[in-house]
């Protein structure tokens, strides 16, 4: 369908624009920007004044809970409330059940995901076979698939010598490793940043240097194999110094931070609420402070939402027994607005964060408004206010601490191969 976008403010960091301009659209593929070329006559057109007009976001790492438990969530149901959130791209993490690690497994969730048609899916494959650390995975088979990086999460390999053979067999595909960087022996038992706070609450620490150790460690495994490395999740802010002399050093290492660690700190567990039973575990308004700075002079190239939705029986358990993670895709546009209005980014830098540097580092031609790329646009309404509850959110997941709070700055419509997928109106 040829569809013309009309008086929408454009934000595309890939073009250094930022302007009230029309946008086109032809089979599925961007047109023209500005005026309407000729020859073309639009089926549909939808009014963006007044909207924010952006390449669809992509996110590095949401768990979309099939296959497995599906009273936890599906493709369908968290695709859905990825559209909602703006991204039109979404990394499936491997440890569903049974994990990704395998080329027909893979191919699985492509398929169901095509069915769904909802955002696109882009599949991690597992690092080791079963993430269980010990044997390595079909890691060409995993490509051919689809897999666009391969990662272990926060299992741990059984020890570095087969991890090096990993990322040696890794570098000869060129394939992206992501790392979630955390000492198992150190983190132990615990499930809070280890300070005087935890200490004080009776709950067992996780130290710094539980994630600083594991990223010295990898770095040199990276320097020693070339492999281009990505580091998710960073929670302290002495790992983004050792990003930042990493990259000063010329070596091919990328990182991003999860939303939920630009907003809160450790005192959020004073009220003991399970939302905030995450991992990492949440750290200092230093730590936290350190990741907005590093995200804004880039050392941070990406935000990832962090996605981890749970039926709500896992987070009722009492703290140290619920289930970490939390649910995000549908709030990450609006927490990222008020980073704007707050001074951490500009709007450019949002797009950047979240559409145009995860399709580089994925090595993927998207996350820009290019004529000839996919029609996989975003258009926003900065100035909405919601509730995110019953009647507006997707997501399986309710565990979340936006769940009835005022939200400002919402997707109206998200498309998809310049099919539009989601939509207020």
């Amino acid at each position: 369908m040829n569809i013309s976008i009309l008086g929408g403010r454009v934000v595309d960091p890939a073009q250094v624009l930022d302007q009230i301009i029309d946008l086109h659209i032809q089979d599925g593929k961007i047109l023209a920007l500005g005026d309407c070329p000729a020859g073309f006559q639009a089926e549909q057109t939808l009014n963006a004044e007044g909207l924010i007009v952006c390449p669809g976001f992509i996110d590095l790492g949401s768990h979309l809970r099939e296959p497995g438990p599906s009273y936890k969530g599906n493709i369908a149901s968290e695709t859905q409330a990825a559209l909602a959130g703006g991204f039109t791209q979404v990394c499936a993490r491997p440890d569903t059940q049974p994990p990704l690690d395998s080329p027909a497994v893979v191919r699985v969730v492509r398929e169901r995901a095509e069915l769904a048609g909802k955002a696109k899916v882009l599949p991690l494959g597992a690092l080791t076979q079963g993430l269980e650390g010990q044997l390595l995975s079909n890691m060409s088979g995993l490509q051919a698939a689809g897999c666009v990086a391969l990662t272990n999460l926060r299992r741990p390999v059984q020890d570095n010598l087969i991890l090096r053979r990993c990322l040696e067999y890794a570098a000869t595909f060129d394939l992206l490793v992501i790392f979630y960087p955390e000492d198992n022996a150190l983190k132990g038992s615990g499930f809070a940043h280890e300070g005087s706070l935890s200490s004080q609450l009776g709950l067992d620490g996780i130290p710094e240097t539980a994630e600083t150790l594991a990223v010295a460690q990898t770095l040199l495994l990276v320097e020693q194999t070339g492999i281009r490395a990505h580091f998710a999740h960073l929670s302290t802010a002495r790992a983004v110094t050792q990003i930042a002399e990493a990259k000063a050093k010329g070596l091919p290492v990328t990182a991003d931070v999860a939303l939920s660690h630009l907003l809160f700190t450790e005192a959020s567990l004073e009220s003991f609420d399970s939302n905030f039973h995450l991992e990492p575990p949440l750290r200092s308004e230093a730590d936290r402070l350190g990741l907005l700075q590093g995200l804004k002079d880039g050392t941070i190239s990406a935000v990832s939402s962090g996605h981890l939705p749970h039926e709500a029986a896992a987070k009722k358990a009492p703290f140290a027994a619920s289930e970490p993670g939390m649910s995000c895709l549908e709030v990450v546009l609006p927490q990222m607005l008020a980073l704007v209005e707050s001074g951490w980014l500009n709007l450019g830098d949002l797009v950047k964060r979240l559409a145009l540097a995860p399709a580089k580092l994925l090595g993927i031609e998207s996350g820009a408004l290019w004529p000839g790329y996919s029609a996989d646009i975003t258009l926003i309404d900065p100035e909405a206010s919601w509730l995110l509850n019953e009647q507006t959110g997707f997501s399986a997941g309710q565990n979340t601490p936006f769940w009835n709070q005022p939200l400002k700055g919402r997707v109206v419509t998200s498309l998809v191969d310049g099919e539009i997928r989601f939509n207020l109106k």
